[in-house]
């Protein structure tokens, strides 16, 4: 078994039997082929512990420790596909241990903040409401950057209040939308979106660029950013700011982590349950309302 072809099944076993998406399986097999390149001689077969030892010792060297972790679990993801297809006996992999990742607690806006940002967006300007739109459904429903960039029209259900969502590995949610934000969207999807000039194949995406095209990532991080400054902020924000600072928020106000980890996609609550920050009036004050002997 060459190389070619085991990242080949392994690239279709990701895309049918894990319904990953083709930005991730990219990922998972560009990974996989640093290891390739370091061992160029030796077929995916022959690589053993020792192999796997060297090339985590030298991912130490040129990259951070959540990137070691991310590269090393695609190893061992590749090398259990192999096990289950029965080209190999041992796992290389089973006695390498992935880096320990501190947890890392991002910063999170405060609703004051929140509308600082929103107060900022000049509303006459080109893409005013746009850009309000934008940050509103970031906030108003949590999403990923990712996902905002794919909504599309057909995934408003305003009369339901609820909107589709397409998350990681394509996977589908609904979310449930308030009538504030569906208000905002409604103002620049029935009042400015509808006098732009429209690419046919993005007719149907909700936020659209100058050439009547999809928004990318990196124009909705731009987008963010120049309203940040405007506001006066000067913490560490992104898009993924306001996805963590809507899950805050409503554990704060009383919602269950359950509801949290539907509303955000999470596969496992252990994930939402790390994404949440509490700073300690809240758990003070949780205390001395809710135990019985406060």
């Amino acid at each position: 078994m060459q190389w070619k072809e085991a990242l080949e099944q392994y690239r279709i076993y990701l895309k049918l039997e894990r319904n990953l998406s083709e930005n991730t399986i990219s990922n998972y097999i560009r990974d996989i082929r640093k290891l390739k390149t370091m061992f160029p001689d030796l077929a995916p077969t022959k690589i053993t512990s020792k192999q796997v030892r060297e090339f985590n010792y030298e991912n130490g060297k040129k990259y951070a420790v959540r990137s070691q972790a991310r590269i090393l679990s695609g190893i061992k993801s590749f090398y259990e596909f192999m096990i289950e297809e029965e080209w190999i006996e041992i796992n290389p992999t089973t006695l390498i241990s992935a880096p320990k990742i501190g947890t890392n607690i991002p910063d999170t806006l405060s609703t004051k903040e929140i509308d600082k940002i929103i107060a900022a967006i000049d509303l006459s300007a080109a893409h005013g409401e746009r850009n309000r739109a934008i940050i509103e459904l970031l906030y108003g429903c949590g999403l990923r950057v990712s996902e905002l960039t794919e909504i599309k029209i057909s995934d408003l259900f305003f009369d339901e209040d609820f909107i589709r969502v397409v998350g990681k590995g394509n996977k589908q949610r609904l979310v449930p939308i308030a009538s504030y934000t569906q208000k905002v969207i409604n103002i620049y999807k029935d009042q400015v979106r509808v006098h732009q000039k429209i690419q046919p194949k993005f007719s149907d995406h909700l936020f659209l660029n100058n050439r009547g095209g999809k928004l990318t990532r990196v124009m909705i991080f731009t987008i963010i950013k120049k309203y940040v400054e405007l506001a006066g902020i000067k913490k560490n924000i992104s898009p993924h700011t306001f996805r963590h600072s809507f899950a805050t928020h409503l554990l704060e106000n009383g919602a269950d982590l359950r509801s949290i980890q539907l509303m955000l996609g999470h596969e496992s609550i252990t994930t939402t349950e790390i994404y949440m920050h509490i700073d300690k009036k809240f758990l003070r004050e949780n205390i001395e309302k809710f135990h019985p002997r406060k």
